[in-house]
Parts: C-alpha cells; sequence; structure tokens
C-alpha cells in the first residue's frame, strides 16, 4: 500500500467503526481501515474501493475516500491554518492538517498565508509538505514565449533572480536583470514567458515591452520626482545600483524614460541628477 497516493483496495472485513481494506481478499497482515462514516452504502468484503491513504493524528494508517489538494510528489498552493511549536500546519481538504516543518519553511510563515508545497514522505513514513519545490515544478508547460501567465514567488535569489511556481506547478525564473519594483516570496505576479528554454523552464519578465514600458517607466519617474519635492539625486552618470535602488529600473531603462521626459521638456537633466522643470 501507497501513502500519498490514491489506489484501490479490497474491503476484508466489517466492524463496528469502520472497514479493513487490503491490497487482496487473501491479505490478512496489512491492513488499513477506512472509517465507518467514509464506507459507502452497500460495500461488501471482496468489492474493491478507491482511497487515499495517510495517517491520523495518533500516526495510524488511515484511508479515506476524500481527495486531498495535493498527491505525494505534486506540488500545490495551501492556505495556513494554524503555526505551532514545531511548525504549521495546512489545510489540504481532509480531517488532519498537513505539517509543514519549520524546517522545510524558506520563509517563516504565519495563519493565513497561501503557500506553495510539495507533497513528500518523511523517515517516519509520513506525510510533510515542504516549501522547497524546485525539484517538484513541472517542465512541461503548455505556454510559448509571449503568453501571458500567473504564479507564485516562492524563492528570491541575490545571483539568480526570483523563482516563480507558474500556475502554482511548472518551473519559472524572472531572472535578476528582469527584476522590476518591490519582490516578495509568496507574492502573486502576473508575468510575460520571455523563453522556453531548452529543458522547458520558463523565462519570464514583469516588464512589457521596450516601447511600452518606456511609457510606464517615464510616468513612475515624474511620481517619483513629485514625491522628492521636483529632484532625485540620479542622472546618467549614477551607478546602475543606485539608479535601482531608487527607480527598481536597470539604467538602461532609466535612461530611456529619462529621454523621453527631456524630450517633452518636462525635466532638465544633470549627471548625477533631474529636476522637473
Amino acid at each position: 500500500m501507497l501513502f500519498g497516493q490514491k489506489q484501490k483496495l479490497v474491503m476484508i472485513k466489517k466492524v463496528d467503526f469502520g472497514v479493513y481494506l487490503a491490497e487482496n481478499a487473501a491479505e490478512k497482515e496489512e491492513k488499513v481501515l477506512l472509517p465507518a462514516k467514509q464506507v459507502p452504502q452497500g460495500l461488501r468484503p471482496g468489492d474493491e474501493i478507491e482511497v487515499f491513504l495517510y495517517k491520523d493524528s495518533q500516526d495510524r494508517p488511515i484511508a479515506t475516500t476524500n481527495t486531498p489538494k495535493l498527491m505525494l510528489g505534486e506540488t500545490a498552493r495551501l492556505r495556513v491554518v494554524s503555526v505551532g511549536k514545531v511548525g504549521a500546519f495546512l489545510d489540504w481538504g481532509l480531517e488532519k492538517d498537513l505539517f509543514l516543518p519549520f524546517r522545510e519553511q524558506t520563509i517563516k510563515v504565519k495563519e493565513g498565508d497561501e503557500v506553495i508545497v510539495a507533497l513528500y514522505l518523511d523517515k517516519s513514513n509520513r506525510l510533510c509538505a515542504t516549501m522547497r519545490v524546485y525539484p517538484y515544478l513541472s517542465t512541461e508547460s503548455p505556454y510559448q514565449a509571449e503568453d501571458e501567465v500567473t504564479g507564485m514567488i516562492y524563492e528570491i535569489s541575490t545571483n539568480f533572480g526570483a523563482f516563480v511556481a507558474v500556475d502554482d506547478k511548472y518551473s519559472a525564473l524572472i531572472a535578476k536583470k528582469e527584476l522590476y519594483g518591490k519582490l516578495e516570496v509568496l507574492q502573486s505576479v502576473t508575468a510575460r514567458v520571455v523563453k522556453v528554454k531548452e529543458d522547458g523552464k520558463l523565462d519570464l519578465s514583469i516588464r512589457q515591452k521596450a516601447h511600452l514600458q518606456m511609457d510606464t517607466d517615464a510616468q513612475k519617474l515624474l511620481e517619483l520626482l513629485a514625491e522628492h519635492k521636483g529632484e532625485l539625486p540620479i542622472g546618467d552618470k549614477s551607478s546602475p545600483d543606485k539608479i535601482r535602488r531608487w527607480t527598481g529600473m536597470s539604467k538602461n531603462e532609466f535612461k530611456r524614460a529619462e529621454g523621453r521626459l527631456y524630450k517633452e521638456r518636462k525635466i532638465t537633466v544633470e549627471p548625477e541628477s533631474i529636476r522637473l522643470v
């Protein structure tokens, strides 16, 4: 019998509190209980029934006819229902909440958060959740370049960028050079597919194409200038890091937006600053 998966088992015995199931009618040792409230009317010894196996709150194997929100090795977005001394507990559609150990959390979660997790078996053969979902995500998405997709950021790397679970199950990355504004783990994003790699993983951008993005960036510069009394301490000679800190833009994006506003005579430009006219 397999924990964390749907499977067909045979009823071998009826008791007051439910029925016992096994892989075949002759099996007497390895059996699992299906509680009485889960037993379909008319089920008889020898009948086959599809169930999901997990362990109850007392660590005993138990079967259910309910279908959880994810199976072994899959990923899904689940809600945190409580946080205890050893970890968090997630709503996955069964009576017993799914355990997310602290050691499997990439950031500290709180009640009410939605998180992308995968389902795995721990050393005690118990089903647990992990937020380390990278190896569980699929690389067989239906998307192509220029498609619009949605997903959740599950990790941010200072070297590579923001890792995204598209549709909560496909592997994707917003490269460092494509990052724009403030992004956080557990944040939902809408993005454009820039490229589908040979291995099937998706490269994403949350920015529009350059000619469209220029209008957005120019408007953002005007808003920033208004917030800072008409002057910003950045210009053509400023470092890319300083420009990104102030605007969230790359240096090239900043220069395109700055150039647009200068041609429209809305700003004056200095090597290390820009000002509203």
